[in-house]
């Protein structure tokens, strides 16, 4: 049996700059991943089967841990179907890449499975037939995304150092957002980003990482929190009353804010969960070195 960890990721800024001719969006993203990671295993042999220990996921071919074994197949027709079995620790609909970065765990088995491997680069070239954000995952290491999320830049030295073990609390209410949902809602206020403006506040950032890289913004925050009401009331009482300030990352519903380590956060978990009732979701984690 083979395992590898499938970590979280945040948007920490996201700027959308426009929809392309195939319906894609035009992007520019910093990305860092978490120490918050799903689990996935992998035996050889017999057919293709994905179990998992939430039962609430789906484990047929729309899961993306499938997708990516028969985008695998496709490229490397040799290698051994057999058993998955993913254990979630990544919440669903949050806008935290839990899907996408547990296919990207299965591309780095199969290669590990196989007596050619293909090597991280062509694993990259494969995630992109599986999701938009896939290629991040291969590497997982901090990066500005572009395209629709398959041209990765990893950022310098100095802004990984920046980010590197940062204590991040990440939450998420009982709801989630679907991707499309939250670029439909954009689609509908045409509210883009010039995009020469949003690579001029990134390299600026990336060149003195010292402040918070979430104040660049997540173009997919005001349509979302003008359907999904309960989002900005939380986050404004809490902005208020704690002075902490949580953002929007990817399409949500999940929301983080950087923290200062040594402090409290228990309170915080439970301010959220008062606003946001049963079922609200929080991790008090940190960047992945």
């Amino acid at each position: 049996m083979l395992t590898e960890t499938a970590p979280a990721k945040l948007n920490l800024s996201l700027a959308v700059t426009g929809r392309r001719a195939d319906g894609f969006h035009e992007l520019i993203s910093l990305v860092a991943s978490l120490e918050l990671a799903d689990t996935l295993e992998f035996t050889p042999g017999g057919a293709w089967r994905l179990t998992c220990d939430d039962p609430g996921l789906p484990v047929d071919g729309s899961n993306l841990v499938l997708k990516a074994a028969e985008a695998y197949r496709r490229h490397h027709p040799e290698v051994a179907a057999g058993h998955f079995h993913l254990r979630k620790k990544i919440p669903s609909g949050a806008g935290l890449g839990g899907g996408s970065s547990d296919a990207a765990a299965a591309l780095r088995l199969l290669d590990r499975s196989v007596a050619r491997p293909v090597g991280l680069g062509a694993l990259e070239v494969i995630a992109a037939e599986v999701g938009s954000d896939c290629p991040y995952f291969v590497r997982g290491q901090p990066a500005i995304m572009r395209g629709r999320g398959e041209r990765l830049e990893l950022i310098p030295a100095l802004a990984r150092e920046a980010l590197a073990g940062r204590r991040v609390l990440v939450a998420k209410p009982p709801f989630g957002v679907p991707t499309p949902e939250a670029y439909g809602l954009l689609v509908k206020t045409g509210a883009y980003v010039d995009g020469v403006a949003a690579e001029a506040a990134l390299a600026g950032w990336l060149a003195q990482p010292v402040r918070d890289p979430s104040s660049l913004g997540n173009t997919l925050a005001e349509p979302v929190f003008g359907k999904y009401l309960a989002l900005p009331t939380a986050l404004e009482a809490l902005s208020q009353t704690m002075g902490v300030v949580f953002r929007m990352t990817g399409s949500g519903s999940a929301c983080f804010a950087f923290y200062t380590d040594g402090a409290e956060s228990e309170s915080i978990r439970q301010a959220l969960s008062r606003h946001w009732g049963a079922g609200t979701w929080f991790c008090d984690t940190r960047i992945s070195a």
